[in-house]
């Protein structure tokens, strides 16, 4: 006879909800029976019938993670299956298809080891669940895994039955994980062994005192029912993509509707602008604010495309998700980086891959190449020069770099001098390209050197501003000079 392994679920606890098929088979099974845990209300049934069984739950013990656990179990059940070459019988909590890790492992492994693979039924944890909490999984229905939970797989509009918090520490984890989507006295449920007579509890609890209880178990489970308040909603991007979608609809906002890839690219800018902006200040709230201004520019492009059948935003995050894990290799694949400048080699060596895929011989195009025509002038000049500088063509010492900048300072006073304004123009391009490769020699960024420089005379001139308020005057009551003898104050306070 083939070797076989017949899987049984022995239901959700109670022995009244036992299948008179799974009854039988348990009953046949004397001495070829097999159960992963022997600590299940069902075991009490086996025990005064006198079905002798084998449980696994020393595997428990010798190994440190339920993974290993789990392949070990498969591992000696397939051991057991070729030694009889008959069928034993491998008995699970609840059903065999929901929340059991060695019955995946049994299908995958099975057809290699020449051993046949049976599953029969059982009630689920489920089951219990939605008769004893109440709910209909039609209204939308998410099982989770409390020992592998993500907020990325949390919907509020969706029932969530959270499965194998185990103990304390698996309820803590599972807590976090839900606050970061749901406010900290959002109710939620915990249920043991829901259906099971005598041994059946259920707390209704504030999320913040899920690891408060102490008595989890093997049959614990919470259950966070569906809700459509917007303060959850408001916290997916399910819902920024829908009120997107919404304001450029017919029935949305004129504004909205109107606006164009043209007609949005000075906003785009200016709201990367004040991003950066943020950066200098001590304002976490108006940083989340300003980079939520810059992600609904993204949003009111995708879906402008979307309308013209372009792509959609989730065409823009798949390709971007794509992108990441094939240009890090060293987190993503078989690749290493000891450091930021091997992980940044990894991303240009791809990056010229990628355009060897869509025939573009990297070779063949100008060195320059690849600098966004729309780059502010100082950050564009810088890119430029340091490209440039990538083939050697570069000074050699810092003094020679400052002799170009009185160069040019000197080239723009006689133009200022002699000639008309078009070249007036020219010479002070020169000259500000002439300061953007000094700001490089000194390996300064010159976009935050200007920032800050403009910051400091935002302040200062704020300065003369209050100052002049209060004594009592306005910009058209003083001169020159009173402003001027504020500015040196202001330099010495700020």
């Amino acid at each position: 006879m083939q070797p076989q392994i017949t899987v049984i679920g022995l239901g959700s606890g109670d022995e009244d909800q036992l299948t008179l098929g799974i009854w039988k088979k348990l009953q046949s099974s004397t001495g070829s029976l097999y159960l992963r845990t022997d600590q299940h209300p069902m075991v009490n049934m086996l025990r005064n019938h006198n079905i002798a069984y084998e449980s696994f739950d020393n595997l428990y013990v010798g190994n440190d993670t339920f993974e290993q656990v789990y392949e070990a179990i498969a591992g000696e059940l397939l051991s057991k299956a070729a030694a009889a070459q008959a069928e034993i019988v491998y008995a699970v909590p609840g059903h065999p298809m929901v929340a059991e890790m060695t019955v995946q492992l049994l299908k995958a492994r099975c057809p290699a080891a020449g051993v046949q693979l049976q599953l029969l039924g059982g009630e689920s944890f489920l089951d219990q669940a939605f008769l004893r909490l109440g709910f209909d999984p039609i209204e939308g229905f998410q099982l989770l895994n409390g020992t592998d939970l993500s907020v990325h797989s949390l919907n509020p509009q969706l029932h969530i039955v959270i499965g194998q918090v185990y103990d304390t520490f698996t309820a803590s984890d599972v807590k976090l994980t839900l606050m970061e989507l749901y406010p900290d006295d959002f109710e939620v449920v915990v249920g043991h062994a829901l259906g099971v007579a005598g041994e059946e509890r259920i707390h209704r609890i504030p999320l913040y005192e899920l690891d408060h209880l102490q008595d989890y178990g093997n049959l614990s489970l919470v259950w966070i029912p569906r809700s459509d308040e917007d303060r959850l909603r408001n916290r997916t991007f399910a819902r920024l993509h829908e009120i997107v979608a919404i304001l450029r609809s017919p029935e949305g906002c004129p504004w909205d509707r109107e606006q164009t890839h043209q007609s949005l690219r000075k906003n785009l800018i200016e709201e990367a602008y004040e991003v950066l902006e943020t950066f200098d200040e001590d304002d976490t709230e108006h940083m989340a604010e300003e980079l939520g201004d810059l992600l609904l520019q993204i949003m009111l492009h995708a879906q402008i495309e979307a309308e013209e059948g372009g792509f959609t935003v989730l065409d823009v995050i798949s390709g971007l998700n794509e992108k990441l894990i094939r240009r890090h290799p060293h987190v993503f694949g078989s690749k290493n980086a000891e450091d930021a400048e091997e992980a940044l080699a990894n991303w240009q060596e791809i990056k010229l891959e990628e355009k060897r895929s869509k025939g573009i011989d990297p070779d063949e195009l100008p060195l320059l190449s690849g600098i966004p025509r729309e780059l502010p002038g100082l950050m564009k000049a810088y890119k430029l020069q340091k490209k440039a500088a990538s083939v050697g063509f570069d000074w050699s010492r810092l003094e020679d770099v400052l002799e170009i900048v009185e160069s040019e300072l000197k080239e723009l006073k006689e133009a200022i001098a002699e000639f008309s304004r078009k070249e007036q123009q020219e010479e002070l391009g020169d000259l500000l390209f002439s300061v953007v490769n000094l700001a490089r020699f000194l390996k300064i960024e010159p976009e935050e050197a200007m920032s800050g420089a403009n910051r400091k005379f935002f302040e200062r001139f704020g300065y003369i501003e209050r100052q002049l308020r209060l004594n009592g005057k306005n910009f058209d009551q003083t001169d020159l000079q009173e402003m001027e003898s504020l500015w040196q104050e202001a330099k010495k306070v700020l």
